[in-house]
């Protein structure tokens, strides 16, 4: 687990490209203090594990869904990724709960300065903004962010001086790839509202609508709150 809070930017030194696969070499500094064969290590928010390591740089294995849910494939020897290991179990919780599983990418629409900020303007899929809520989390590249607004198109985050230094976000141009991961509380709510278990093993959680299209229900109805003492 992660939690947004970037430790440092590091550099891709090689590239191995694999039919539908990769192995990446990255160079950095920090995490190298007590990094070991395994560990995890979130790149530009996925979470990928150290496969070997030689001085400054290590190297980890990108299999074919990853580099589809996300843009790691768009990165070129020269590349700058966001880096932080793996959360300390005795370490302060800045951010969110990261787990490093993309759910998808975004679009960079706008950089706007207001005084000693930086708004940013993503544009992501329904399927992503759906998760997205005002003053909710979202992790952009890694980077544990607040969005502060959201509309049915895109949504946008407010960066401090002290992020926009110290990570990779401000570096981007209009129209570079993200990536997405959302505030994972959300996405097990709505899995545990919808979810219905069938006898036959069929869909959970969908019924068919009278135009022969699913349609998720909720297993959350009224007599389930007055059941459980909200009344």
């Amino acid at each position: 687990m992660f939690t947004g809070i970037i430790e440092e930017v590091g550099m891709i030194t090689a590239i191995g490209k694999g039919a539908k696969s990769s192995k990446l070499t990255i160079k950095g500094k920090l995490i190298f203090e007590d990094m070991h064969i395994g560990d995890s290590i979130a790149v530009n928010g996925v979470c990928l594990t150290v496969t070997s390591k030689a001085g400054d740089t290590f190297t980890a294995d990108v299999m074919a869904e990853t580099l589809r849910r996300s843009s790691l494939g768009s990165l070129n020897v020269g590349s700058y990724v966001n880096l932080e290991r793996a959360m300390a179990a005795n370490g302060r919780f800045g951010g969110h709960i990261v787990s490093g599983h993309i759910d998808g990418t975004g679009v960079i629409e706008s950089f706007v300065r207001e005084d000693n900020a930086v708004w940013v303007t993503v544009k992501a899929p329904a399927k992503l903004l759906k998760y997205i809520i005002e003053k909710g989390s979202i992790a952009i590249d890694g980077i544990s962010l607040t969005v502060a607004y959201v509309d049915d198109i895109c949504f946008k985050v407010s960066l401090i001086p002290h992020t926009g230094a110290n990570t990779t976000l401000l570096d981007k141009r209009v129209g570079d790839v993200v990536n997405l991961e959302n505030d994972v509380v959300g996405k097990y709510v709505e899995k545990l509202m919808y979810f219905k278990e069938d006898e036959n093993d069929s869909l959970e959680g969908e019924l068919m609508s009278g135009n022969g299209k699913s349609e998720a229900t909720s297993a959350i109805t009224m007599d389930f709150l007055a059941q459980h003492g909200f009344s």
